[in-house]
């Protein structure tokens, strides 16, 4: 069968997919405080979501990751994990993972092990307990620990992405770094992103380039390019003082448009060719027409034949332009 090949030559193997719009909480950055949820009729059912990704596996997507909202509260989401593991099995799967918040962690981590995910990345912004409640508006920091703990005694590996916000946590780079590094958790740092109608100003002024952070590092340590990339879009250095790992996600300062090898879908079948632009194809009437796969092919193949070269979000005038519409849960980050 032909894999996925978009019109600049790049073969789409990994598929990020959005299994419900809710979550438990409400980071500011992310989502409004008082969020219009979907009707559940427009989700996609498990049924339809392991269809879905049971068809762009076969189509050549090697990695999956399972986002949302957060993807842990979705009801019975473990029915979902163990039903699409068997493409971890067969082989045909290289990886299943999954980006969560971490307050359900405590509950699911033996679960997401049994089912074979090896790691996950977990957002989380600040340890300080007070502005952790602040800028997720409902969270909890001693869950998210709590959880933390759980994957670790779940043997998961631990990634944890962490948003760059200017005067919010400026000032918790190294704390969090050396946090990282004693609990052997990996560490990526997030530009933030224009999305969700959220206001141009509170945008610019949460607005920390990482080229900035970087450089902060490069004062304290000595910091080594990595050509490492794990199909994402972050790029990595190694602080050699210490030997970890550290990865930027940098839409605005760098774009990393040229090597992208991925998909979103979101839980209403929406699937969203790039992250920063409006264009998208609607999955869910062909899956919803016919039991038949046929359908959802065509509509997946001739969606990525209008995949573009890259996004346009940019923040260069004082002005952000190439925003989109959708808030950052619509579609999973």
């Amino acid at each position: 069968m032909t894999k996925l090949i978009d019109p600049f030559a790049r073969p789409i193997s990994y598929l990020r997919v959005s299994v419900t719009d809710r979550c438990d909480f409400r980071c500011t950055y992310c989502m409004a405080e008082h969020m219009q949820f979907l009707p559940k009729k427009d989700l996609l059912t498990l049924e339809e979501l392991d269809r879905l990704c049971s068809t762009f596996i076969r189509l050549g997507v090697e990695k999956l990751r399972i986002t949302g909202g957060e993807p842990l509260v979705r009801r019975d989401i473990m029915t979902f994990f163990k039903t699409i593991s068997r493409h971890l099995d067969t082989g045909a799967l290289r990886e299943l993972t999954l980006t969560t918040n971490g307050s359900q962690l405590a509950r699911f981590a033996d679960e997401l092990a049994a089912f074979g995910i090896r790691r996950v990345n977990v957002s989380l912004d600040t340890l300080d307990a007070a502005k952790f409640q602040a800028i997720t508006r409902w969270g909890r920091l001693p869950q998210v620990m709590e959880g933390l703990q759980a994957a670790k005694r779940a043997g998961l590996r631990v990634k944890i992405n962490t948003v760059a916000l200017k005067g919010f946590n400026e000032e918790e780079l190294f704390p969090l770094l050396d946090w990282c590094a004693g609990e052997g958790h990996d560490l990526t740092f997030i530009e933030v992103m224009p999305m969700g109608e959220m206001g141009e100003e509170m945008r610019l002024d949460q607005y920390w380039p990482l080229k900035d952070l970087r450089a902060r590092l490069a004062e304290r340590f000595t910091l080594t390019d990595l050509a490492e990339r794990t199909g994402g879009p972050a790029r990595y250095v190694r602080i050699e003082e210490t030997g970890q790992k550290v990865g930027f996600i940098t839409p605005l300062t760098h774009n990393f448009c040229e090597s992208c090898n991925r998909v979103r879908v979101t839980c209403t079948g929406e699937l969203f060719m790039c992250l920063g632009q409006e264009d998208n194809a609607d999955l869910r009437a062909p899956l919803r027409a016919s039991a038949d796969d046929a359908l959802l092919e065509q509509a997946i193949r001739a969606a990525i034949a209008r995949k573009p070269k890259g996004h346009d979000f940019d923040y260069s005038r004082q002005k952000v332009k190439g925003q989109v519409s959708r808030h950052m849960s619509h579609t999973g980050g």
